[in-house]
């Protein structure tokens, strides 16, 4: 899993140098030119919007959301839907936590504990789902796998070897400013001798020694930038950081503790069946999927899921690196095989050695009438010329109709609007979803605003789950198409890559749209009386 750089880095690594120095209503795709005209959201967003502005409405609220309140009011009120399983393979799930209650899904033909494979599925106490990494966590990028087997010559091998020395240099540039900052953290919570602190408590200590000045004035910068959660940020940064040098791109780590060989699939029953993983805290990713596409609805508590009528299955075969694809293509079989008629894909790589395996797995999906919905990836880059794996395209012939690649958006609308972060691609990303400060559950009973693609996937596959539950008889490839076609079209003039390219939204996907919950279920509507 690619994870992106928390959102502070650039900022906290400047900061940290400076301080040192009718019936059927039609379809209404909001014209770009009309939104223009309207005043946009120059105040700050009240935090109550904040936490569930991906379920706002473009021509109401000038913000980009995906009209599921709309739709829920005006669409699915008084009906009833049947039950739809996502499966959500990610890093884990805190399956007890509050606000999911009820939405997890539970093997009822197995007996939980006692260490029999009741349902022979070959899973032994899947009461929840599986875990494809077992007590494993952190492992390598894919690039640093391929570079620890040798040099065999490859055109491939030396891509990877040069991306990890570039990777690995800039790490080590970077760790000396996070070292700085991670020391001044340190250093205010012994003098005020509490973990957490405000900026409040910053402008309260006065002192004379030199080096606790210096600390003071480093933490005051970042969280007068950074804001409130500004301590959630230096983690953030101190765990990246020391994640990538660690393990990541460590060609001395290996964190595979499954006991099979991730080379050959003569062992597909490995893992266990504790799908929060050896420690819940390290579930936070799925977590946070999780409960972007299920959290309970209208109980004031976190924010609000997108489809209600859903049960999740949770596949642990994403680790803190690269996962692998024996796990990939084994956790989208299991997921198919337990019912899962959407699954949730947040995970993604630049290389993938077996790709093929990934394929058939995406095509027996497929062969069973399941949608996946893929995340782009956090990189800036073009996946129409820049690899990015899983796919369903090989040599630029689509494989499969089954897999749906999501971008990421901004909440703010015009050039800003594509997240600075997200991939694209006028061939290679499908269509565009909320996938910046998006509140949602983490583990141990609290939420937490995330960013990324891995956000925008699971707001996708909400409203996937919901055009399924309310339209069962829809197929997986037509729910694609759905959220592709019924989309807001926007023409608007954006920024995307690296290379801060201005060009109309229109080119950054092959939809040039973004998913529209309430345009979504009246295109189904239409659709399944056909």
């Amino acid at each position: 899993m690619r994870s992106i750089k928390p959102i502070f880095i650039s900022t906290l690594i400047a900061i940290a140098l400076s301080s040192c120095n009718s019936a059927i209503a039609p379809i209404m795709s909001t014209n770009p030119a009309n939104i223009d005209k309207q005043p946009l959201k120059t105040s700050p967003i009240k935090e109550t919007d904040l936490q569930r502005w991906s379920h706002l409405d473009l021509a109401k609220d000038t913000i980009p959301g995906m009209s599921v309140d709309k739709a829920y009011a005006q669409l699915l009120k008084g009906k009833k839907g049947t039950t739809v399983i996502v499966g959500v393979i990610d890093s884990g799930v805190d399956i007890d936590h509050e606000d999911l209650k009820g939405k997890i899904w539970t093997n009822k033909k197995e007996i939980a504990g006692n260490k029999i494979d009741d349902d022979k599925n070959g899973y032994v106490d899947d009461i929840h789902g599986w875990n494809f990494l077992g007590e494993a966590t952190d492992e390598n990028l894919e690039l640093t796998r391929i570079v620890k087997k040798g040099d065999d010559g490859s055109e491939t091998y030396r891509r990877a070897k040069a991306e990890l020395d570039e990777k690995l240099a800039g790490m080590m540039q970077q760790k000396p400013q996070v070292d700085m900052i991670d020391k001044a953290d340190k250093d205010i919570k012994k003098y005020l001798k509490k973990e957490i602190y405000t900026i409040e408590d910053l402008k309260k200590i006065s002192t004379t020694d030199a080096e606790l000045t210096k600390s003071k004035t480093i933490m005051t910068s970042i969280a007068t930038q950074a804001g409130v959660g500004f301590q959630d940020e230096i983690k953030s940064y101190v765990d990246y950081i020391y994640g990538q040098v660690n393990y990541n791109l460590n060609v001395n780590f290996s964190g595979r503790k499954t006991g099979d060989n991730p080379e050959n699939m003569d062992s597909k029953f490995y893992g266990n069946g504790n799908v929060k993983g050896p420690d819940v805290a390290d579930a936070e990713h799925g977590t946070h999927v999780s409960g972007i596409i299920a959290q309970l609805r209208g109980n004031n508590k976190g924010g609000d899921g997108v489809a209600t009528n859903v049960i999740i299955l949770p596949v642990r075969a994403v680790p803190n690196g690269d996962e692998y694809d024996k796990d990939i293509a084994l956790a989208i079989r299991y997921a198919v095989d337990n019912g899962a008629k959407v699954i949730n894909g947040s995970f993604g790589k630049d290389y993938s050695p077996h790709t093929q395996w990934v394929y058939d797995a995406i095509k027996y999906a497929e062969s069973k009438d399941v949608l996946i919905v893929h995340a782009a990836g956090n990189d800036s880059k073009n996946i129409d010329v820049a690899p990015n794996f899983p796919t369903d395209e090989k040599n630029g012939v689509e494989l499969s109709d089954n897999l749906i690649t999501i971008g990421a958006l901004n909440f703010e609308y015009g050039s800003k609007l594509v997240a600075d972060f997200s991939n694209f691609g006028s061939n290679n990303v499908d269509v565009f979803s909320p996938g910046v400060k998006i509140y949602a559950t983490v583990p141990n009973m609290k939420y937490k605003y995330e960013n990324g693609t891995s956000m925008a996937a699971p707001n996708a596959a909400g409203v996937a789950a919901l055009i399924r539950s309310y339209y069962p008889t829809l197929t997986a490839s037509q729910v694609k198409h759905i959220l592709m076609d019924s989309g807001t079209a926007i023409s608007t003039e954006v920024i995307l890559g690296e290379e801060k390219a201005k060009a109309t939204f229109t080119s950054a996907s092959k939809s040039g749209k973004i998913v529209n919950a309430y345009n979504a279920l009246l295109m189904a509507e239409e659709m399944s009386k056909k």
